[in-house]
């Protein structure tokens, strides 16, 4: 089974560096056009991953679906061997895991455009940013699953508390004010500056900077004038400085941190299966990056898609506590429906968002002059 996870992570660590290190190795701001033809392409890698997912739990690749899921309570029996997901059952819950994660990115990528905007980070230097704290946010996120997987395995009742959990967190979500905040002053931003010095301003793509270098000289964008930096003055040649970029990336990471607490208990209500958690929430993290850029200027005309995802949230929430109950009374393919319910409650809440705010213009993307 560690072959699966082995060969999983390879393929995805080389779509990253293909992607920072071949197609984006210089910096440049990602215009609506060029974001759309990459999330047409993450989302159907995506989808196309699909097809592996079916094949690996039909053909039972190196052990795939008779991995327990406390989630299914009758198990099939194939040559005296329990099989927990068949093809079309994991090929479901992959869907439906891409799909609620990919909804509640959706929701992140409104949290970045305020972390960007408080920063005043340059547009081109925006995808460097996010490449590395989605890098980040998959380590940190396998961790996590890593945990949930072993409670659910070892303390069952567990998945009633994720359950309720994330129906509090729907209900949260609905009754939430909105409003913007400045994460530059964030208490940690504040203690990371007791720790180490931080530049005044932006030093070319660079996270830290020595004194006296010259990426120390470097300016924010191209034609902007050098100025000097008091802050490198004053440490010295050669003393490790941070830059502002660091900052916006140390804030990126901790709010995907917040997210996750919502988004890995809504996949584990989906399904108990480690290895379809695990490739649900990568593969649906991978466009975040060129999703943001499509989006960063349309956020104010999806005013009613947060009501949406409080909606799934909350659904996912009690299929988690009934799942047994709902097993029994919608049939085998309940996962099947659950699919089709999120589907209509995402699509319900982008029609409304776009009809109530027609005739609006589009936004330019969060940044400082």
């Amino acid at each position: 089974m560690v072959w699966v996870y082995v060969a999983f992570v390879t393929m995805i660590l080389a779509l990253l560096v293909l992607d920072l290190g071949v197609i984006n190795r210089k910096a440049h701001v990602i215009g609506v056009r060029e974001a759309l033809g990459w999330s047409t392409l993450w989302i159907s890698l995506g989808l196309a991953f699909g097809g592996v997912i079916y094949l690996g739990y039909e053909q039972q690749w190196f052990g795939l679906g008779t991995n327990v899921d406390l989630l299914v309570t009758e198990p099939v029996q194939r040559g005296g061997v329990a099989i927990y997901n068949d093809g079309w059952s994991a090929l479901t819950k992959y869907l439906t895991g891409y799909l609620v994660e990919k909804s509640l990115a959706i929701d992140n990528i409104f949290v970045i455009a305020i972390v960007f905007g408080s920063f005043g980070v340059p547009g081109m230097y925006q995808h460097r940013v996010l490449f590395w704290g989605i890098v980040g946010a998959l380590v940190m996120r396998g961790a996590m699953i890593a945990v949930g997987v072993k409670l659910l395995a070892e303390v069952s009742w567990v998945i009633y508390i994720f359950g309720g959990f994330l129906i509090v967190t729907g209900v949260k979500m609905l009754v939430a004010k909105e409003g913007s905040h400045d994460h530059s002053k964030h208490p940690l931003l504040r203690l990371w500056r007791r720790i180490m010095p931080v530049s005044e301003r932006y030093h070319g793509q660079h996270f830290f900077v020595r004194g006296g270098s010259p990426a120390a000289e470097e300016a924010a964008t191209p034609g902007a004038e050098k100025q000097t930096d008091s802050v490198l003055a004053r440490v010295g040649k050669g003393v490790l400085v941070t830059t502002p970029l660091f900052l916006a990336l140390l804030m990126i990471e901790l709010t995907d941190v917040v997210f996750a607490v919502d988004s890995i208990p809504a996949i584990f209500a989906i399904t108990g299966d480690a290895f379809l958690v695990f490739s649900s929430n990568v593969m649906a993290m991978l466009g975040l990056r060129s999703l943001y850029f499509a989006l960063a200027g349309m956020m104010s005309r999806f005013k009613y898609l947060k009501v949406s995802l409080a909606a799934i949230l909350m659904l996912v929430g009690g299929k988690m506590l009934a799942h047994s109950w709902l097993k029994d009374w919608l049939g085998r393919h309940f996962n099947l429906y659950m699919l089709a319910a999120i589907l209509g409650i995402l699509a319900a809440g982008v029609a409304v968002s776009l009809l109530a705010t027609r005739g609006q213009q589009r936004e330019p993307a969060p940044e400082a002059a």
